[in-house]
């Protein structure tokens, strides 16, 4: 991300009347969703509603049939006393049962919702095949699981509190016009001010709200890229650019955060003026009304409180308005995630045996997909949050490719890079569909086995190795019902013993997040364990021992063939140690099959797979023959 598009101004919705049909449709699906909760939450408002007006009647009675009387006696009794606690007392605890009722219900029906989407919106992630999460960035799945769905259901915490005023308002208004009708008249002349002055905030404060949550986003986004690149920013000496980056962020955050304050500044005292102003025209007039006989002081009391009790209420109403348009488009990235289509299919069948898997893939096709269109991002395209992406467009990656991998066989895949190894890897093991072809497992087709079939009785260990904040012994085990015994043996397997016992507890030792205490290589290794201690019928290695020593990888070769009585080997190859230990070597270049047999074979009629994997030991040549000749010099 660069400083300009941190700075970048944004032009949040405004709450049009197609928003606000499209927000009342969320709000009810909500509702409908959690009707108990919501129920007991809106019965809640409404008692808060009601014992909120009843304080104002109950203050103008007690002030009518006790206060005013005392006054003029100049005396009080113990009965009139206790008579105004307990009428008072009354009304504050039906208030404090519908306060509570209302809040704990609203924000326990919210906090479901949430929680049902995040669980919908995990299972569609994980029901969507690899091809999809190939399209959209990892931060934006993160955004749709989290952010998006607290924006569409945030509105549930202010909504009961703003049908409660609507009821209020309802039982004032008539209150207030049963005790006269001209100060009622007078006194509602207010709320329209009040709507129109919250509106006018709600639009000028909507979109420097939105900019602001935005500017957070950025600033953690630009943090946390500073952070995981912590040992690049060092290396590369990029402490001051990325100071510089932090900056501009944090000062852009800065200056929307004045803005939102200056702009509370000037609108928050006329809202709260305008109640009082409605107070002070009441008792105004209600003074006039007073001494021409009229009305009476307490009439007057309970009017000029109505209002001042319903000023900071009605603007609940306000916060609904403003979380409608974030609701909505929250509501709509999430849709679209729940509504993404190419689920994998998966049959019923069972791949049973014992022994080394058999696997054959026939003439299969596969492409990538280059650009995203804005439906399949489920970005708001009306309101410009995600950019719009250009057309479609399909890049292939596997040709036609037959490839056989016989039961308790060690297969080599060579090629250079971008020859589509680790995509056939992936066919290979159903992690994608390919566009055409068939891919078998023991004679049957992987679209009919059940689901998690596969990973029953094969594995993959990637070059990007993944370990979690555990120790090693959780990290080799991951959950499976595993001993001990067979977690040491799997580690000596995968030539990791060494290492691992030398730790401070060793399997017992936390390696930290990602692994960071060990080594790329110790990582690939403890990795390597992980699908063994799984006794797969088939493992596929892509470019799984990179990091490793040679001599350590040709161990690890070596213990895998001693040990796979009942494993067949997939491996995707570059070092002519590896290449050499495989029994059959196939050679992709540009997503095609070019040659295979074995390595001699492929080595005397393929130039181009020579070339590659005689490059390092031609590279060790050259370099040894110039630093023999610069001896001799």
């Amino acid at each position: 991300m660069t400083a300009a598009s941190a700075s970048r101004p944004l032009t949040p919705p405004r709450p049009s009347r197609a928003v606000l049909r499209q927000g009342l449709a969320v709000i009810w699906s909500g509702m409908r969703r959690q009707r108990l909760l919501s129920t007991v939450a809106v019965v809640g408002a409404v008692l808060w509603a009601s014992a909120t007006v009843a304080t104002a009647w109950a203050i103008g009675h007690v002030t009518g049939t006790i206060i005013t009387p005392a006054v003029t006696a100049g005396s009080v009794t113990s009965a009139e006393l206790w008579t105004i606690f307990l009428l008072l007392a009354a009304v504050l605890l039906v208030n404090v049962v519908g306060v509570i009722l209302r809040r704990v219900m609203a924000t326990m029906a919210g906090f479901n919702l949430q929680a049902g989407d995040r669980r919908k919106v995990t299972r569609q992630y994980l029901r969507l095949p690899l091809t999809w999460h190939h399209a959209h960035p990892s931060g934006q799945l993160l955004s749709n699981a989290h952010s998006d769905i607290e924006a569409t259901w945030q509105v549930f915490n202010p909504l009961p509190m703003a049908i409660g005023v609507v009821v209020m308002l309802v039982i004032a208004g008539v209150q207030m016009f049963v005790v006269d009708p001209l100060l009622a008249f007078i006194g509602l002349l207010v709320f329209p001010g009040l709507f129109a002055a919250n509106l006018v905030f709600q639009r000028f404060m909507s979109p420097l709200i939105t900019r602001a949550q935005q500017l957070r986003a950025e600033v953690s986004e630009v943090a946390h890229e500073s952070f995981e690149a912590g040992l690049v920013v060092k290396a590369m000496g990029r402490e001051r650019e990325e100071t510089d980056r932090f900056r501009v962020v944090t000062h852009d955050l800065r200056d929307s955060l004045i803005a939102v304050g200056r702009t509370r500044g000037v609108f928050e005292p006329v809202i709260e003026a305008i109640p009082t102003l409605g107070t002070l025209a009441v008792i105004g007039a209600g003074t006039a009304r007073v001494a021409s006989g009229d009305l009476t002081a307490a009439e007057v009391v309970q009017v000029a409180y109505l209002f001042s009790i319903l000023a900071f209420p009605v603007r609940a109403l306000g916060w609904v308005l403003a979380e409608i348009p974030r609701s909505v488009v929250g509501h709509r990235r999430v849709d679209a995630v729940l509504r993404a289509g190419g689920s994998m299919e998966y049959g019923r069948h069972e791949v049973t045996g014992a022994g080394p898997a058999h696997s054959r893939s026939d003439t299969v096709e596969f492409a990538y997909v280059s650009q995203v269109g804005r439906e399949q991002l489920g970005a708001d395209v009306d309101h410009g949050s995600v950019a719009a992406q250009g057309p479609t467009e399909r890049v292939p990656a596997i040709r036609g490719v037959t490839l056989d991998v016989p039961a308790g066989s060690t297969t080599a895949l060579v090629g250079p890079t971008g020859s589509g190894k680790s995509t056939l890897t992936n066919i290979v093991l159903r992690l994608v569909d390919p566009d055409s072809g068939t891919v078998q497992l023991d004679g049957i087709d992987l679209r009919e086995v059940r689901r998690g079939g596969v990973p029953d009785v094969a594995a993959l260990v990637s070059q990007q190795t993944f370990m979690f904040d555990d120790t090693v012994l959780g990290n080799v085990a991951l959950g499976t019902d595993v001993t001990r015994e067979q977690v040491e043996e799997s580690l000596r397997i995968a030539r990791a013993d060494g290492f691992v016992d030398h730790l401070p507890h060793g399997m017992d030792t936390e390696i930290g997040e990602r692994g960071g205490t060990l080594s790329g290589g110790q990582r690939q290794r403890i990795a390597l364990a992980r699908a063994i201690v799984r006794r797969p019928r088939m493992l596929v290695l892509d470019d799984a021992t990179s990091a490793v020593d040679p001599s350590v990888e040709q161990a690890i070769l070596k213990g895998l063939r001693e040990a796979r009585d009942g494993m067949t080997v997939l491996v995707v190859a570059y070092r002519m140690a590896t290449i050499t230990l495989a029994d059959h070597v196939v050679y992709l270049e540009r997503g095609e099959v070019v040659d295979q047999g074995s390595h001699a074979e492929v080595l005397e009629r393929c130039s181009g797979y020579a070339d590659l994997v005689n490059a390092y030991s031609r590279e060790a040549a050259e370099r040894a023959a110039l630093a023999a000749e610069e001896e001799g010099s």
